[in-house]
Formats: structure tokens, C-alpha cells, sequence
């Protein structure tokens, strides 16, 4: 039986996937489920850069805003939900729209990967808590870069969270979280994914991103960040997210304005990178260029590509 289509369209932070999304969902009676780790969480709409409803232009997106700040939620649970979402709008007969630029969310569809929902074990969290604060975050990276090094490969040095869950994994499982991927992907995968990715002039790219962040600022991102600082006791995960934990050092007295307002530009610039690495590795990807084509023209390529392989099956069955 043939496979339903699901459209994917990723690439790294502020490079349009949001209004492409909305023009493409208009055109083609889709439904957007989002595929960012930040924009799950309640209450954090300025730093996860949410579309607006404005901005949604009356298209339903799912996976948007679903848990609180200091809930925690992990890849097995985003896998779960999306598909759910997936479901719901093959159900309608509209074509989902998978939005977003967190690549391990994007991987456990495309590749259909099994995450072990771990049980979360709170005293050997605590005791990695401990770790950091006397030791440092890079005693932990190196341990972490031990026991898979190529988990790590795709991680910043300064992403706590990430660092973390691979020594869960391993404590809790007994095997590195490369290796439970690599076994989990024997599943056959449920839909047919044609993934898009978009790429521009790296210079171009970091002047919206600089810009992005500058707007964020205005919008009330600090004011954003106090509010969810002083209403939940218990730090939330969530506040570990770019953009967040900078403005927290800022409201510790750890950085000037000025300070803070470089770093989050210039750790959303590192982050972008890493997303484009992450991307080139996916080789069903098809990569849309964002600086030399307007939004129009890509819809039209993504919409070429569905009716050529649509002829080319018709061709097949005559």
C-alpha cells in the first residue's frame, strides 16, 4: 500500500521556515505541526520566536505551547505527540506540514527512531547537578564525550541539557544513546517524509539572526524570561533554551545588557551552524536556496517535486 506523504521543512533558526510553511499550507489545504523543542513549552513566546496568529494566517498548528516550562518532555514523547498530530490531519484529508529546526525531533520521524522513554532518576540528576557546579560542565562533556563520542560530535560544550541526558541514558540503560538509535531504526518507517531543507548566504543568515534577536529584545524578551524566573521555584529545564539562560545571567547581575545581548546573537550564530551540519547529513534532504529564490519559487520546486513523482507513479501503473 502506498505510503501517505508528510512534507518536512526544516533548516536553522531565522531562516524563513515559518512563512514558507504558511504559503505552502494555504496552497495545498496542509496543517502545520511544529518541530521545535522550545516552542512546546508555555509562556515562552518572544525567545522561541512562535508564530503570532497574525502570522498563522488562520492555518492550525499543532505542538505549539502544550506543556509548562518546568514540565520535562523528551524526544520519545515529541515522537509520540507529532504523530498523533500527523494522524489527525491525514484523518481531515489535508497534508501535514512538519515545521521546525530541532534536529533529533526531526530524525525520530523521518528515521522512525524508537526512543526508550527512561525513567527519570531524580537523585542521579541531582548528583550531575552537583557535578556541574563543582567541577564544571566540561568535566562532564569529556565524561559524556567517553562513553559516545558520537552523540557528542553534534553538541555544543555549553549545552547542559544534552550533556546530561547522554549520562542518563547510559546510567539508566547500560548502552550509549547512538546505539539505542542505531537498533531502534530497524522499524520501518510509517510515512513517505520529503524533506526540504533551507539554506542562504551564511553572511545573510547571521544579519537576520542578529536582527531576530535585537526584535526579541524590544518585544519584552527580558520582561519574558522575569516572569517565568520568579513564578517557578524548581528551575525548568526550559530555561536551559539560547536566548533564555543568557538573559538569566543578566537578571543574576553575571552579565551587562550589552553582554547579554552579544552572547545570545552570538550562541543563536554557533546554533545555526550546528543545525546546517546536522541537516547536510540527512541525504533525502532537498535543500531550497532562501537567499536567491523567493518564497513563491520554492513552492513551486516542493510542489514540482509532488507532481513529477505523482507522473512517474501514474507512468509505472499505465
Amino acid at each position: 500500500m502506498e505510503k501517505q506523504k508528510v512534507i518536512v521543512i526544516c533548516g536553522p533558526t531565522a531562516s524563513g521556515k515559518t512563512a514558507l510553511s504558511i504559503e505552502l499550507a494555504k496552497k495545498i489545504n496542509g496543517e502545520i505541526v511544529s518541530c521545535d523543542s522550545m516552542q512546546i513549552y508555555k509562556e515562552m513566546d518572544i525567545g522561541t520566536a512562535k508564530p503570532t496568529v497574525e502570522e498563522m494566517q488562520g492555518i492550525k498548528h499543532y505542538m505549539i505551547g502544550i506543556i509548562s516550562p518546568n514540565e520535562r518532555y523528551s524526544v520519545a514523547d515529541y515522537k509520540k505527540d507529532a504523530k498523533k498530530a500527523i494522524r489527525e490531519i491525514l484523518n481531515k484529508g489535508k497534508v501535514p506540514i512538519v515545521v521546525g529546526g530541532t534536529g533529533l525531533y526531526i530524525d525520530s520521524l523521518i528515521y522512525e527512531i524508537e526512543y526508550q522513554d527512561i525513567e527519570f532518576d531524580k537523585e542521579y540528576r541531582e548528583h550531575l547537578e552537583k557535578e556541574v557546579k563543582e567541577k564544571g560542565l566540561e568535566e562532564l562533556y569529556n565524561v559524556a564525550k567517553e562513553i559516545d563520542p558520537e552523540a557528542i560530535e553534534k553538541i555544543s560544550k555549553n549545552d547542559k541539557k544534552r550533556i546530561l541526558r547522554i549520562l542518563e541514558i547510559y546510567h539508566a540503560t547500560g548502552e550509549n544513546k547512538t546505539e539505542q538509535e542505531r537498533k531502534s531504526r530497524q522499524k520501518e518507517v510509517e510515512y513517505d517524509y520529503k524533506v526540504y531543507a533551507l539554506n542562504m548566504d551564511r553572511e545573510k543568515l547571521y544579519d537576520r539572526i542578529n536582527k531576530r534577536v535585537d526584535k526579541m529584545i524590544e518585544e519584552g524578551l527580558i520582561q519574558e524570561v522575569e516572569k517565568i524566573y520568579k513564578k517557578y521555584n524548581d528551575f525548568p529545564t526550559a530555561m536551559q533554551g539560547l536566548g533564555y539562560k543568557e538573559v538569566v545571567e543578566y537578571l543574576e547581575g553575571k552579565l551587562t545588557k550589552e553582554e547579554m545581548i552579544e552572547k545570545i546573537k552570538q550562541e543563536t550564530r554557533r546554533y545555526a551552524k550546528r543545525q546546517l551540519t546536522w541537516f547536510r547529513k540527512n541525504k533525502q534532504t532537498i535543500w531550497l536556496d532562501v537567499g536567491k529564490n523567493t518564497i513563491q519559487n520554492n513552492i513551486e520546486i516542493i510542489l514540482e517535486g509532488l507532481k513529477v513523482e505523482r507522473t512517474n507513479k501514474e507512468a509505472n501503473k499505465s
